[in-house]
């Protein structure tokens, strides 16, 4: 009992001091709050970006075509400067000059021909002359025996020599006439006067030596000269002028050649001149069409 006793007097011991021996628990973790911001960014490792490929040139637009400025007019050797419009050629130093165009190629050229066979008529022997002129003669004789011959043969000799007032008429008129419808169609227009208005004397001349009308020797005369080429251009010529350059023309062109029938001289030569200038006339419809289609040709 006492040993109970005495067991039972001893102090109780703290309870905190039997709990030094043993080790300390862990606490429970507490939740982490919510996070009240954003969430922290998070690094990955991404593959690295191709490198850029060269930009392409985008195809440039053409740009619209301006007309090309007009060129001045280059001086050509001698100074002399070229027309315009002309074509360009490339000259021997390398710079392109302008070709110079003739103004009316078939009247010069004609004129130089009448200039030969006036400079023949005017210092030639008067025989050989005279048989050159016989022989180009578009009388009724060689108009049966060669035509084509004579006609053409007679349209190279200037009656009365190359000062004749008929050759000047010729050199104005034809170049004027060119200049409009072009060399072809007034050779064209200077055909038809010259052939017709011979026909148209000749002919009945022929017809009154059959009838006993005329002696034969009206067979044989001579005739020759571009005059009724001139008269048949000069008719051709007035229809492309204006009114006021028109009216005069004609009416003193055909007041001169009346004179000239009145006079009585040469009364075939004379109605040959004026059947002429009537065919001329006759060409106007023709050649106010073939004066439209030069201009377009020429732009």
């Amino acid at each position: 009992m006492e040993r109970t006793a005495a067991a039972t007097g001893l102090p109780s011991p703290d309870p905190r001091g039997l709990l030094d021996g043993i080790p300390c628990q862990p606490a429970p973790a507490r939740p982490a709050p919510p996070p009240t911001g954003p969430p922290p960014a998070t690094w990955t490792a991404e593959p690295p970006l191709p490198p850029p490929l060269p930009a392409e040139p985008l195809p440039a637009e053409p740009l619209p075509a301006e007309p090309p400025p007009a060129e001045p007019l280059s001086a050509g050797p001698g100074g002399a400067v070229s027309e315009a419009g002309a074509p360009a050629v490339p000259s021997a130093g390398g710079v392109r000059r302008r070709r110079r165009r003739v103004p009316a190629p078939f009247t010069l050229a004609y004129t130089a021909v009448l200039a030969v066979t006036s400079y023949v008529t005017a210092h030639a022997a008067p025989a050989l002359v005279h048989a050159l002129h016989q022989g180009s003669s578009t009388d009724v004789a060689h108009l049966v025996r060669a035509p084509v011959l004579v006609l053409s043969a007679s349209a190279l000799w200037v009656a009365g020599g190359f000062a004749s007032p008929f050759t000047l008429g010729f050199v104005v008129v034809l170049t004027a006439l060119e200049r409009r419808v072009g060399g072809a169609r007034t050779a064209v227009v200077f055909l038809l006067g010259h052939v017709l208005a011979t026909l148209a004397t000749e002919v009945p001349v022929g017809l009154a030596v059959l009838a006993g009308g005329l002696p034969g020797s009206s067979l044989h005369r001579l005739d020759y000269g571009i005059s009724f080429g001139v008269a048949a251009s000069v008719g051709a010529l007035a229809g492309l002028l204006r009114p006021w350059l028109r009216l005069p023309l004609l009416v003193g062109f055909g007041a001169m050649l009346l004179q000239d029938l009145i006079a009585y001289t040469d009364p075939l030569t004379n109605w040959g001149h004026l059947i002429a200038l009537a065919i001329g006339v006759a060409t106007w419809p023709r050649l106010r069409t073939w004066e439209r289609a030069h201009r377009l040709a020429a732009g």
